[in-house]
């Protein structure tokens, strides 16, 4: 909602507080044809040269998430601890043996069914499941966890971010691409330098266009999409985090409530539940082998 509200604003109060303290909007309508696709053109082609075909193919996606935001809501933060919480509490009362049959097979497991949102997440579920199943292969030392998952997760969110910095990086390259739009009507210009000033002065107006296209556009549009992109990615991983902690602190020995208060810690303030809220959900919960 806000994002559609930005891009109304960028258009309407820019090029409106433009017509209204007297521009004349016909010079920029008269030049956009020719110099936008020469703008678009390159920034596009650049785009597709600096980058590899899965940022490229997975742009559009990425985009949606502008309008979207993060794919993980605040119930999902709940579900994620309830989770790890019957995960926790299974393994403390029965022992790593008891989750072998959760996270062989999670699609049948009644725990992770009752949590779909995050059984079909492939990242997060792998997560989960892939550190238990080295906690039952005999790697419990919490800092060995901890740096593995770490790692995981920097690798990961690399590779999320992708389309995000490389939107960033073409925000940086259109001003200049802009210029050299802006050089060629330069020169078209003064190939017609005998022509009279009134003609002349259309001309470099229309040739600024240019320039001013690649900046307007870089600053107004890609750069605030490439920055909600990357920061929709850095509320994801929040997610992420949380099974690492909640993990992390029960292989330290710490209690199932305990652990997921350490994993409550990381949800973001706009969708973190109370203690006293999460507090009377866990004891909702029945944990079955």
């Amino acid at each position: 909602m806000f994002a559609i509200i930005g891009l109304i604003c960028v258009f309407v109060l820019i090029f409106g507080g433009y017509m209204v303290a007297g521009g004349k909007i016909e010079i920029i309508l008269h030049a956009m044809p020719h110099e936008l696709p020469m703008l678009l053109g390159g920034s596009f082609g650049a785009y597709m040269i600096a980058n590899k075909p899965k940022v490229i193919k997975g742009s559009f996606k990425e985009l949606g998430k502008v309008f979207k935001g993060s794919k993980w809501k605040a119930q999902d933060y709940k579900d994620l601890l309830c989770l790890l919480f019957l995960l926790c509490k299974l393994m403390k009362s029965k022992g790593l043996i008891a989750v072998e049959q959760h996270i062989e097979r999670p699609a049948e497991s009644s725990i992770f069914s009752q949590y779909p949102a995050i059984l079909h997440d492939h990242f997060a579920l792998d997560l989960i499941c892939d550190t238990l199943r080295t906690l039952t292969m005999g790697m419990e030392n919490p800092m060995t966890i901890e740096d593995t998952i770490d790692k995981q997760l920097k690798k990961h969110h690399h590779e999320a971010a992708a389309v995000g910095h490389a939107l960033q990086g073409m925000a940086d390259g259109l001003p200049a691409i802009g210029i050299v739009v802006a050089v060629l009507g330069v020169v078209k210009t003064m190939a017609s330098i005998d022509q009279p000033p009134v003609i002349l002065g259309s001309m470099i107006g229309g040739a600024l266009v240019g320039t001013f296209l690649g900046v307007y556009v870089a600053y107004c549009i890609v750069a605030p999409l490439a920055s909600s992109i990357i920061n929709s990615h850095d509320e994801e991983q929040q997610f992420l985090f949380i099974i690492r902690d909640v993990l992390v602190s029960h292989l330290k020995g710490m209690a199932p409530q305990i652990s997921m208060e350490m994993g409550r810690a990381q949800i973001p303030s706009a969708y973190q539940p109370s203690f006293a809220e999460m507090e009377e959900l866990s004891s909702n919960l029945k944990v079955e082998g």
